[in-house]
Parts: structure tokens; sequence; C-alpha cells
């Protein structure tokens, strides 16, 4: 029994050491660079007609330098839409959007009288543009001026359905928890790079920026929470590739609030269970690019609390027969109560805040998982607080 209780221990944290160090290292090392090239817009007079899809709820702290920062890129205003859609917004979202209409003439305001969720706005507005191409974005992504050039040029190879952006989060300093978030997401934008390098997919363009060929759009189920996923592994599936370009660039701040941050990362993981069921049928084929990385970035990444937690009742069930057990038993508790005693230490060492953040994310999949399970009656959201 006690051989059989070891080796779950060791094949539960042998997948938390690959989906967190192994495969990461593994697609840094081995593709740093694009395996193949594509076919580009070589001057403006070929770019295609594009449609910028702004979803917004209560913004009016980013929206007005949100849609200058659209209008100000190097690209055609002649070629260029872009839909704001308010979720019923309660503040000045709206009337900073109508002032910006006189400036700006191919700038509209779709209004919603209640609250529908991003989903239902996402849908309705990619319904109204007639556009090439679509670049769907939040309100708090800024664009530099290359943002949308670098996203649409490789669109002239017919293969690809998705270029994502390279979202760099910035943050006024690193207080409460903004320096491991900007890493974490820092790592996941180059584990994105070595996959579009490798094999011409990733695993999720982040939904703050990216761009989709209108052709390819799948209208997302309307209480589905994470949009970006679920849109990228249709076009996946559709035959396409899907690319993460890291020239294009733009900004989001980042969340300091550990506890705000807990609150979305939970709303995320429950939808992150509603893709896992969705596209459970494309993880039969593992051997193959898109069920490897569907596998080792995603699935066992989403899996994690539950390794913890059969980690941790092993190891407790093993603390008698040897030392080493009983010391990673206690080493795990002290790891688990780690975003407790960050709320009441206020940790100012980084390495005593990654751990915290590490199991808080864990503790959020879990917390997103029972959500999923109980039935997800809407996709309305709630954004988190400006650091602006």
């Amino acid at each position: 029994m006690a051989n059989v209780v070891m080796y779950i221990l060791l094949l539960s944290l042998f997948f938390i050491l690959h989906t967190y160090v192994l495969y990461p290292l593994y697609m840094l090392l081995r593709y740093p660079t694009p395996r193949e090239k594509y076919r580009q817009y070589e001057t403006e007079a070929e770019w295609p007609r594009v449609a910028v899809l702004i979803a917004a709820y209560n913004e009016e702290a980013v929206i007005r330098e949100k849609i200058l920062s659209v209008f100000n890129t190097h690209f055609a205003q002649s070629r260029l839409k872009v839909f704001v859609g308010s979720d019923a917004s309660v503040d000045r979202t709206e009337a900073l959007v109508e002032e910006l209409k006189g400036s700006y003439p191919n700038l509209e305001l779709v209004k919603f009288s209640g609250r529908v969720g991003k989903i239902n706005i996402i849908n309705h507005l990619q319904s109204l543009g007639e556009e090439d191409i679509l670049v769907m974005t939040d309100a708090n992504v800024m664009f530099e001026p290359n943002t949308i050039p670098e996203l649409v040029k490789n669109f002239k190879d017919e293969r690809i359905g998705i270029v994502a952006a390279n979202i760099v989060k910035k943050s006024n300093g690193d207080e409460g928890i903004a320096r491991q978030e900007k890493a974490y997401l820092s790592m996941e934008n180059k584990i994105k790079a070595a996959e579009s390098n490798a094999f011409g997919i990733i695993m999720g363009a982040e939904g703050g920026c990216y761009a989709i060929r209108n052709s390819l759009f799948s209208k997302v189920p309307s209480r589905f929470i994470v949009d970006d996923f679920f849109i990228t592994l249709q076009v996946i599936l559709k035959g396409n590739l899907t690319l993460f370009n890291p020239a294009a660039i733009c900004t989001e701040d980042v969340s300091s609030d550990m506890w705000g941050e807990y609150r979305r990362k939970l709303r995320i993981s429950s939808g992150n269970f509603q893709n896992l069921f969705f596209f459970k049928s494309s993880l039969i084929q593992f051997w193959k690019p898109i069920g490897f990385c569907f596998w080792s970035h995603k699935v066992l990444r989403w899996l994690t609390p539950f390794f913890l937690i059969t980690a941790y009742v092993s190891s407790a069930f093993l603390a008698n027969t040897h030392p080493l057990f009983c010391s990673l038993f206690l080493l795990q508790t002290i790891g688990l109560l780690f975003p407790l005693f960050h709320k009441w230490f206020k940790f100012e060492q980084s390495l005593l805040k990654f751990i915290s953040h590490f199991y808080m994310m864990n503790l959020a999949l879990l917390g997103g998982f029972f959500r999923f399970v109980r039935g997800i009656k809407s996709s309305i959201w709630q954004p988190v607080k400006r650091n602006v």
C-alpha cells in the first residue's frame, strides 16, 4: 500500500513540475525563433479593413486613453472602425465615447440597456462589422503606434486565423503582488511565443488584445466566461494557424491587490473548466501539437490544485515511514498557509510573495472548479480596480 501511495505522490509532483518547469524550459530552449516565415502585407494599399471591438463596463478611468491609443496607431483610419459596447455603464464611459465621436466619425458606441456580459457584447459587435479582420481588446489595454499594423500584417497568409499581441504588464511599483503577476504573465507570453514558433498554434490568445479573421469567428456560448480560449481553440480546430507576434506590443496595468486578483482568477478559473469539458475531445490525441500543448500548458496547470491535494494527503500517509515524507508534509502545510500569512504579515520578500502567489492562484483554480460544478448562470463581469 505504501508503495502505491508513493507512486501517486511522485506522479502528482511530476505533473506539477512538468507544467510549471519542464514544459516551459523545453519550449523556450527548443523553439526560440519561428520555424517558418509567413507572407506579409508589404504596402499600406494592401492592408485589410479592420474593426476594433471593445466591451466596456464603467471604464471612465481608461476609455478615453484607450480610444485615442487605437486611432493614434500607424494604420490608415479609412480602413479602421472602432466599436465600443457599453454594458449598461453607469459612470461617464458612454459620455466620453460620445465626445470622441465628434473627432472620429468611424467610432461607434453601442449601448445595452441592461447588463448582458462581455460574451454577448462581443457576439453582437462582431455581427455589426463587415471588416476582414477583428481586433478584440480590453478597455485598459493601451496600443502602441505599431500595434495594429503588427497584428494584421501576417493575415496575407491565408492559413493564419489569429495573431495574438504581446501585452506587456506594467505597474507603478511592486506593491502587493504586482511583481509576481508581471513575472507570471511575462512567462506566459514567452511560452505562447515558443508554441507559435514551434507549431503555429498558441493555447489561447490573451483576450486583452488579439486579431482574428472575421470569417473564422465563432459565436461564444452566452454563459461562457473565458471567450478568448474558446475562440482560439475553434480556429485551431478549423485547421488554421494561431500566432503570437512579439512586435505587436501593447500595455496593460497589472493589479497589486492580492485578494482582488484572487476574485478575478476565481471567475476566470470557472471559465477554464467550461473550456476543458467543451474541448475534451482535443485531449485524446495528446501526441499531436494541439494535444501536447493543451495538456502541458493548460490542463495540467488547471488540475494542479488537485495534484497539490493528492501530494499533501499522500505525504501525510507516508510521514511515518521516512523523514523525507514527514518534511515534505510539513513544507506543504506551511505552503498552504502562505496566502493567510501574506495577508497577516504583508510579506516584502519576493520569494515569499511568489510562494503565496502560487498557492493563491491554485486556491482560485479549486474554487473555480466548484463554481463550474455548481453551474455558471451568467457571464456578467465586474472590472478590477484600475491602477490609474
